[in-house]
């Protein structure tokens, strides 16, 4: 299950789980007589990304997948998750199963889990400074495709909505068709359009729509998502310093290969949020 998540969430959660914005001393939106231009917003959204990337390093939580597979009636074919303990290891994330279908996972499965993590743990320890700046590089390469954004997208502005209480504007975002991508996670976002719910005050990217406008493929074309497949995705303020994701969820008609059409839905939740010091001692019980 863990591959068809990850798949199209380098389609979808790309555009939204990527684009936080920093937590920054709140910013009046100037005269309401004036309407402020969507594409700024987005600009400035997009240029206070980084911090929140950043402070995204300093927090472990879980991460529960569950995905729903419908055979062409319609019928219910499968259901099944996982849920994995996000953890700060070596200075990044590494994630560790504890749980199938909301069920803690068998000893001998704990005890191989726990086994894995010790021997990833072993390695970070003794990665060099060139191997660090190497993965350090790889995952600000990650995040690159963002610089595109305004370039690639017309923005328009549809009005003000509320979310959580909180004024917010509500964005409108189409491609532009004659806009040729450089990044290749940007070719893939190009295919997507959708509205952007941004805070007024702190210019935080609080919720996304977003609906495939054309086919994308995976995977030397393995796997094809259809044109219709949509993404709601959430964000929440941590510890009042801080915008992570919240929830996302993926409805998709897919094609593996040529041989086999399917429907699915995936939820994805984050909770559990907690700050982890640099000095603090990472334990974990083998008993789940």
């Amino acid at each position: 299950m863990r591959a068809f998540p990850i798949a199209l969430g380098s389609l979808m959660l790309a555009w939204s789980f990527a684009c936080l914005a920093q937590q920054a001393a709140p910013e009046r939106p100037g005269d309401p007589a004036q309407s402020p231009d969507a594409t700024e917003i987005i600009r400035k959204s997009l240029a206070r990304d980084m911090v929140n990337f950043e402070r995204l390093k300093n927090y472990t939580y879980h991460q529960r997948d569950e995905e729903r597979a419908y055979d062409k009636q319609g019928k219910l074919k499968k259901k099944e998750s996982q849920t994995y303990e996000v953890l700060i290891l070596g200075g990044h994330d590494y994630e560790r199963l504890i749980a199938k279908d909301d069920q803690p996972l068998p000893e001998k499965d704990v005890r191989k889990e726990q086994a894995k993590l010790d021997q990833e743990a072993e390695h970070r320890a003794h990665e060099s400074e060139a191997d660090k700046a190497k993965i350090e590089k790889q995952r600000l390469e990650e995040r690159k495709f963002l610089d595109e954004v305004p370039q690639a997208f017309a923005f328009r502005l549809l009005g003000e909505d509320e979310v959580s209480g909180k004024p917010a504007w509500v964005i409108q975002a189409d491609p532009r068709r004659d806009y040729k991508a450089k990044d290749r996670r940007a070719k893939l976002i190009t295919k997507l359009h959708g509205k952007v719910w941004i805070d007024k005050n702190e210019y935080q990217w609080v919720k996304v729509e977003a609906e495939a406008s054309d086919t994308v493929s995976f995977g030397l074309g393995l796997l094809r998502i259809e044109p219709g497949a949509t993404v709601r995705f959430e964000q929440t303020r941590v510890n009042d310093e801080v915008w992570l994701p919240a929830s996302a969820k993926i409805y998709a008609n897919a094609k593996v290969a040529i041989f086999k059409n399917f429907h699915s839905e995936i939820d994805i939740t984050f909770q559990d949020y907690k700050k982890f010091q640099s000095d603090s001692h990472l334990v974990i019980s083998a008993a789940q």
